[in-house]
């Protein structure tokens, strides 16, 4: 929506151009403001307001914010803004959230499901056979695969999770085939990742990439699950890409959950859950 609107910019007239500006600064105020304040921070009239909308094909100010707002809930690119100097802490709050729901949602719009089917498959083959599951990752990657043992260790899927290169490249050595591993990084440059990826395929081992489109990673695996997040200071990508990497960890051991025996899940967590609570002081 926002793309068109720029699209539209040079042939809308200078008053309505002022309107369109003011949408694609602020998107979000703009879909909840009156008609009075939108003219007044647009310094035009009502009508103008209007009269943009319609110019842009829409109804009235009334569709149109109805349609704003709903880009703005979809997580749209213009939500990625920049932290300034003169932000006050409300205003960082909201730019992280917005950045990091955006960036969930954007997944969700543009995940390849057939990839997912594919890893999912492939981790469920490697349980059923006795195989070995692993999971490498790098920084906060290695966060990540830390957190994928654990979800997959409560379904009682027994895994590895490395964090250190030269035990990755080691236990690669060890895989064969049949064996399953999941390779994790944002960048997909980190060369003990590749190097390890490289092995786990060439000893005939499933390896599942989770990294961005176009990265020296994305291409090295069997499988390819995209988490693309761009990278900046300006994006919070570490947090958010972990974020990101974390999600798609979720899914991924929601699914192999359901395959291997979704009716005995909730007996199981819950004797777990119990146990725990046993042990703590009251």
């Amino acid at each position: 929506m926002l793309d068109r609107i720029k699209a539209a910019l040079p042939s809308l007239a200078p008053a309505e151009q002022r309107v369109a500006k003011l949408v694609l600064s602020d998107p979000r105020s703009f879909a909840k403001q009156p008609i009075t304040e939108l003219a007044d921070r647009a310094h035009v009239s009502k009508p103008t307001v209007v009269r943009f909308c319609r110019s842009v094909g829409y109804d009235g100010l009334s569709d149109f914010k109805l349609k704003l707002a709903g880009s703005v809930s979809e997580g749209v690119p213009f939500i990625h803004r920049s932290v300034d100097v003169d932000d006050k802490t409300s205003d960082i709050m909201v730019k992280v959230i917005d950045n990091t729901v955006a960036a969930f949602l954007k997944y969700r719009n543009d995940a390849s499901t057939a990839a997912i089917e594919k890893a999912v498959t492939a981790l469920v083959l490697a349980y059923n056979d006795g195989k070995r599951i692993e999971f490498y990752g790098v920084g906060n990657s290695g966060v990540v695969a830390q957190d994928a043992q654990h979800k997959f260790f409560r379904l009682g899927v027994h895994t590895i999770a490395y964090s250190d290169g030269h035990m990755q490249v080691m236990s690669a050595s060890l895989l064969r085939p049949g064996d399953c591993v999941v390779v994790i990084s944002n960048s997909g440059r980190t060369r003990d990742l590749m190097d390890a990826c490289d092995i786990a395929r060439k000893n005939g081992a499933t390896t599942i990439v989770l990294t961005a489109s176009g990265s020296p990673l994305a291409t090295a695996g069997d499988i390819h699950l995209a988490a693309d997040h761009p990278e900046g200071f300006d994006r919070y990508s570490p947090m958010v890409s972990r974020l990101l990497h974390l999600m798609i960890i979720d899914i991924l051991a929601t699914c192999v959950a359901l395959r291997i025996g979704g009716d005995t899940l909730q007996p199981l967590l819950r004797e777990m859950k119990n146990n725990l609570r046993s042990k703590r002081y009251t």
